[in-house]
């Protein structure tokens, strides 16, 4: 009994040592950083498709349209507001708006009212201050790429998709010290931030 608790004991000290570091503060996720890097490294993933995750993972990136519509309702932009204000932390970051539209209709009408509404998305944005520049050319698939595959009306097939597409002035897979902010200020000082909230018991930002 007693060499099968050791060897219990032993397992486990393994297992253990084998996790992510930091995996008992946050049960895994601070690991996340790691996988990922491994992943850039590996070919795998660029810094546009990480910010692009993290983007779809803390905002809504997509809206929703009435029919024949590129009109922003207010749930439209209440989410725009949320994309805005995300946008505006990562000012190095470039940003592509999606349209798409439902089946009824032609092509060539459709493809036109995604254009309209991937627009309207980007005119929003000018409007709260975020430049243009950073702001790539629109792009509208029209109809060819329904969220549900149906030849109805389907206001989830109406729709932009705000998505990261790179960084401003250089190859997005270049490790400058531009880039190396943004990771220090996505995956280090988030971090630490969990790791202070899960320690204290209470909600607390870490200072330099």
């Amino acid at each position: 009994m007693w060499k099968l608790g050791t060897a219990l004991g032993l397992t486990l000290v393994i297992s253990a040592c084998g996790r992510e570091a930091g995996y008992e503060v946050d049960m895994g996720t601070f690991g996340n950083a790691t996988l990922n890097n491994t992943q850039m490294m590996n070919g795998e993933l660029n810094y546009a498709a990480i910010l692009d995750q993290r983007f779809a993972n803390e905002v809504p990136n997509t809206i929703n349209f009435a029919f024949d519509s590129a009109v922003l309702d207010a749930a439209a932009q209440q989410i725009l507001t949320q994309q805005a204000n995300w946008i505006r932390q990562f000012p190095e970051v470039r940003f592509r708006v999606y349209g798409h539209t439902d089946a009824v209709g032609s092509p060539s009408y459709n493809k036109n009212l995604g254009l309209r509404r991937a627009r309207a998305v980007v005119n929003f944005f000018a409007a709260r201050g975020i430049d243009r520049s950073r702001l790539e050319t629109m792009v509208s698939y029209g109809e060819s790429q329904p969220v549900v595959a149906t030849t109805d009306r389907d206001r989830r097939n109406r729709r932009t998709v705000t998505r990261v597409s790179g960084f401003i002035g250089r190859k997005p897979t270049e490790l400058d010290g531009q880039y190396a902010a943004v990771i220090r200020r996505e995956y280090v000082e988030s971090a630490t931030y969990r790791s202070i909230t899960t320690s204290t018991g209470s909600e607390g930002f870490a200072t330099e």
